[in-house]
């Protein structure tokens, strides 16, 4: 299944047509005796789009469903899609050194429907991912190193490539193993934690989770199982490690929310549920928790102290974690609210908030690392801002931001330099099936209600930036991911249309 096509969205919605009340004007060209002109079938019209980026990849034949950055050489860049157009077509994925890049375009910020002719520079790729007999739809370097890149595919299989990067000589990849535990994979996510690196969770279409460690030293046994969970009772769609590594959070269709104790630091300490597998086990039997239709999105705050999960209709759950860690240096310490909540409820599950503003699934969660903010993306277009220090209200709401297509993806400017370093926390980077990357300030005093896009000509509230490049509206369209890594200066993009962009900050 394409990316590009909502699994969520409205059947009905499939087949709008456009309402003549919002058509503006209709002008059809006439020549001198007033008749009208027909078109040339024999002429090429070029369809000019704005063309925003420093570089580019086209090595792609087919969409572009993902995409990875490494930690400590954000230069590198992993994409992976599918080969081709047909149903069982392959997967495939790339390596590419964005470093290449230009400081800014060669000509104006232009193309037609090809491209190359931007005249920037064309991204080789370093490497190639092969061996999937489906899409890529998941890929991750691992952490705190980057030492493995993990490959995630609709035919179940979970590839790894041992990675060897350093400053003074190029980078080398390596297939270590692979292994295919389910029928297909949705994600993959690696552990943050330097306590247990180069260790991985993916979730399955099956409900399934696993968690997986790698090892090169061991080419006998280089994936070694560490834990597997079969709670979900329907497909798994999303998954979230807590800052200190310790916990996993993730969701399925069934709405329901689990939170493991993946390496055994809350059972020590008496703080698992009867199951003895989770922290929180929260499900659709409970009424207060139930979304239908299913929970997409999940992420987990800097402290370690909340969940948020968001599904259809917009609905979103915050739910309290047990504080298993000190929180890392320069996270922010919790608010009085989510004290005085932490407190309140029983060591952990207590559900804190219940929020819906947005009229359509959740397909993006994002906590800022140092301010105190939580945004939402819609499949109705629109971005939510909740302020976690006062009882999740709503900050501000940014309708139709995304020209009225799904926003997919949304993640903070953890750290910048120079004038927008005083920003970092509060900048947020979006993007969405309109094909268009934008770059938000969320500074500013608490608004009583929502704050709107702009009118026509006009750019929506707190609007920095936006890059401008790939194809939108629907099938064959739209932004499917993006890495910016900590400072946000460069933003490289998985496109729908099989390209790869460079933008520059």
């Amino acid at each position: 299944m394409s990316s590009s096509s909502d699994p969520h969205r409205d059947p009905e919605d499939v087949n709008e047509v456009l309402h003549e009340d919002d058509v503006a004007e209709v002008v059809e060209a006439q020549d001198a005796d007033g008749d009208l002109v027909m078109d040339d079938d024999d002429d090429n019209d070029e369809l000019v789009f704005q063309n925003d980026s420093i570089a580019y990849f086209d090595g792609h034949k087919d969409s572009v469903f993902c995409i990875a950055q490494h930690p400590l050489y954000p230069n590198l860049v992993a994409t992976g899609g599918s080969e081709g157009d047909s149903d069982d077509a392959p997967g495939k994925g790339y390596v590419i050194d964005i470093s290449a890049a230009a400081e800014r375009p060669v000509l104006p910020p232009s193309y037609n429907s090809d491209p190359s002719a931007a005249q920037n520079p064309a991204l080789q790729p370093l490497f190639a991912i092969d061996g999937h007999t489906d899409s890529i739809n998941a890929l991750a370097f691992t952490l705190p190193r980057g030492e493995f890149l993990v490959s995630g595919g609709m035919d179940g299989r979970l590839r790894v490539y041992a990675v060897s990067a350093s400053p003074s000589s190029p980078p080398q990849f390596r297939f270590l193993g692979e292994s295919q535990e389910a029928e297909e994979v949705n994600w993959v996510a690696p552990c943050p934690s330097a306590d247990y690196p180069n260790a991985v969770a993916f979730g399955a279409s099956d409900g399934s989770v696993w968690v997986l460690t790698l090892d090169a030293s061991d080419p006998s046994n280089p994936i070694q199982i560490v834990q597997t969970y079969f709670l979900h009772t329907g497909p798994c769609t999303a998954g979230a490690w807590s800052p200190d590594g310790l916990l996993l959070a993730t969701v399925s269709e069934d709405s329901s929310l689990h939170v493991f104790d993946v390496w055994g630091v809350a059972g020590a300490k008496n703080l698992v549920t009867d199951n003895g597998q989770t922290v929180v086990s929260l499900t659709a039997a409970d009424q207060r928790f139930e979304v239908e239709g299913g929970l997409y999105s999940v992420a987990i705050s800097p402290t370690g102290a909340l969940v948020a999960a968001g599904g259809a209709g917009g609905a979103i759950r915050i739910v309290s974690l047990p504080r298993l860690s000190q929180p890392q240096q320069g996270q922010p310490a919790r608010s009085r609210q989510q004290q005085k909540s932490a407190a309140t409820s029983s060591q952990a599950g207590g559900i804190l908030a219940a929020v819906q503003v947005q009229t359509d699934s959740i397909e993006t969660l994002a906590f800022s690392p140092t301010a105190p903010l939580l945004a939402a993306g819609s499949v109705d277009g629109s971005i939510a801002v909740f302020d976690t220090a006062r009882s999740f209200t709503l900050r501000r709401h940014l309708r139709g931001v995304h020209e009225g297509e799904a926003v997919v993806k949304l993640e903070f400017v953890r750290s910048a330099s120079g004038p927008a370093a005083q920003a970092a926390g509060w900048l947020l980077t979006s993007c969405g099936l309109d094909g268009v990357v934008r770059r938000w300030d969320l500074r500013g005093t608490a608004s009583a209600g929502p704050v709107q896009a702009g009118q026509e000509g006009q750019a929506p509230s707190g609007l920095v930036k936006e890059w401008k490049g790939h194809r939108g509206g629907g099938e064959g369209g739209g932004v499917l991911g993006f890495v910016q890594g900590e400072t946000g200066e460069r933003v490289v993009t998985a496109g729908d249309d099989a390209v790869v962009l460079v933008f520059e900050a």
